[in-house]
């Protein structure tokens, strides 16, 4: 298990620093998308359901609404294809993982807002 911890360090990326952000943010990840040729940058503006793992495999689950459809993303934190990550709001929320956010419609579906 040591020598996987060893190669791990050694390939990690050195991705630029990124805000401490945990569930219940509201985040804007602006995400590099290749398309033939070109390449882009879209903005994915959501809340984080949950971060998960640890070093070089960490991600982090982003649900955002487009229309009346929840749409869920799994980002790598360490990913080469993250430009930057904006924190648009901190969330007041008392578990690590808000799953139960899943069910929630209409006002029911709001996160208090802890100043910072």
């Amino acid at each position: 298990m040591e020598l996987i911890k060893i190669v791990e360090n050694e390939f990690a990326a050195n991705n630029t620093e990124l805000p401490a952000f945990s569930s219940g943010d509201t985040i804007t990840v602006h995400y590099k998308i290749k398309e033939g040729n070109k390449e882009r940058i879209q903005q994915y503006r959501g809340v984080v359901l949950q971060r998960r793992g640890s070093g070089a495999t960490e991600t982090f689950t982003v649900r955002k609404m487009s229309g009346n459809i929840g749409v869920e993303r799994i980002f790598p934190v360490y990913s080469p294809f993250i430009d930057k990550i904006e924190l648009n709001k901190k969330g007041k929320v008392r578990r690590s993982r808000i799953f139960y956010f899943r069910g929630l419609t209409g006002k029911k579906a709001r996160i208090k807002e802890k100043r910072f």
